[in-house]
C-alpha cells in the first residue's frame, strides 16, 4: 500500500480514494471536469479569490480547483491542495508541470481531519465536493479554522438531496431495479449525500466554532457527454450504479440493461444546448471570527 497519511477514522477514506475509485476519477478527469464546469464557475462566483491571496483547496483531486485558484491569486499568492489519493493527486502534479510549472501551488497528500496546518496563515478554504467524507465533520471543520487568519473564510459547494439530483437518481434506480436495494447505511454517512440538510451542516460549522455561516441552495446543470449512450456510459462508470455493479459483478447482458433504462430516463434532458442534467447543490460560506 502506498504511503498514508496520519488519517485517523479517515482511514477507510484514504484506502478507497487509493483504490480503483481514485483510478477512475484520473481515467475520467475530463469528462468530469465539463461536467462540473457550471457549478465550478459558481463556486468561484463565491469565493472571490484576491490576487495575492493564501488559499486551501481541502480534497482537490486532480487539481482543477487548485490550478484555478492558483491562477486567480497570481504569482504573490500562494495555493495549497491537499488529497488522499496518491492517483489523483499524481495527476494534479502532472497537469501543473504540463502548464509549465506552477510557482504557487503546493500538493500533498493529507488528511484535513489532522493534518498539522501552518496556523492563522491562510486567507481561504475552498472545496468542491471534498468535505463529505470526514468521519467527524466537526473535528475536521475545527481544524481546517486553525489553518485561516481572522477574518478568513470558508466557502465549499456540497450535493442537496438525492431525490433532487437526477445524476444520481435515475443510474441508482436503474441499477437497483436490476440489483436490488443496497445494505441501507445512515443518511449522514460519509459520502457524497452526507451534507445534504443544511441544518446539519450549519451546525458542524457552528460546532467547529466558524462565523456568519451562509448556505444558498442552487440549480446548476450538469453537462453530459456528446449523446445519450455515451451519457448513459459515464454514469456506468462513475457514481452510484458503479458502486453497485461492483458490489454485484452482474453478467453482461444484466449492464446492458442497466445502461438501457438509464438512457431512456435521461432522455428528457437532451436538448438543443446537449446533455444537462439539473443538479441542486448547497454552496457554503462562512468566517472565522
Amino acid at each position: 500500500m502506498t504511503e498514508q497519511p496520519d488519517t485517523g477514522k479517515n482511514s477507510g477514506q484514504f484506502e478507497f480514494w487509493n483504490s480503483a475509485s481514485g483510478e477512475k476519477w484520473v481515467a475520467n478527469q475530463v469528462a468530469l471536469d465539463r461536467h462540473l464546469s457550471a457549478l465550478t464557475d459558481r463556486l468561484f462566483h463565491y469565493n472571490a479569490i484576491q490576487p495575492g491571496e493564501r488559499i486551501i483547496d481541502i480534497g482537490c483531486g486532480t487539481g482543477t480547483t487548485a490550478l484555478r485558484a492558483a491562477a486567480a491569486t497570481g504569482p504573490d499568492g500562494a495555493v495549497l491542495g491537499i488529497d488522499l489519493s496518491h492517483p489523483m493527486l499524481g495527476l494534479a502534479r502532472r497537469r501543473a508541470e504540463t502548464q509549465g510549472g506552477v510557482t504557487n501551488l503546493t500538493l500533498e497528500i493529507a488528511d484535513a481531519q489532522s493534518h498539522a496546518f501552518e496556523p492563522g496563515a491562510f486567507d481561504l478554504l475552498q472545496s468542491r465536493f471534498g468535505v463529505m467524507f470526514f468521519e467527524d465533520p466537526t473535528a475536521a471543520f475545527a481544524n481546517l479554522r486553525t489553518a485561516l487568519r481572522p477574518g478568513g473564510r470558508l466557502c465549499f459547494v456540497c450535493w442537496g438531496a438525492l431525490a433532487d439530483n437526477p445524476w444520481f437518481s435515475i443510474p441508482r434506480a436503474a441499477a437497483i431495479r436490476h440489483l436490488g436495494e443496497p445494505e441501507a447505511e445512515p443518511p449522514r454517512a460519509p459520502g457524497p449525500m452526507a451534507f445534504a440538510e443544511t441544518d446539519y451542516v450549519a451546525g458542524i460549522l457552528n460546532g467547529a466554532g466558524f462565523k456568519d455561516i451562509d448556505i444558498k441552495a442552487e440549480t446548476c446543470d450538469l453537462i453530459g457527454a456528446s449523446n445519450i449512450a455515451e451519457t448513459a456510459a459515464f454514469a456506468l462508470n462513475v457514481g452510484p450504479a458503479s458502486r453497485l455493479i461492483r458490489l454485484h459483478d452482474p453478467a453482461p447482458a444484466i449492464i446492458a440493461a442497466i445502461r438501457t433504462d438509464i438512457e431512456q430516463a435521461l432522455a428528457p434532458y437532451d436538448g438543443a444546448g446537449g446533455i444537462k442534467v439539473p443538479a441542486r447543490l448547497n454552496f457554503v460560506r462562512a468566517r472565522q471570527p
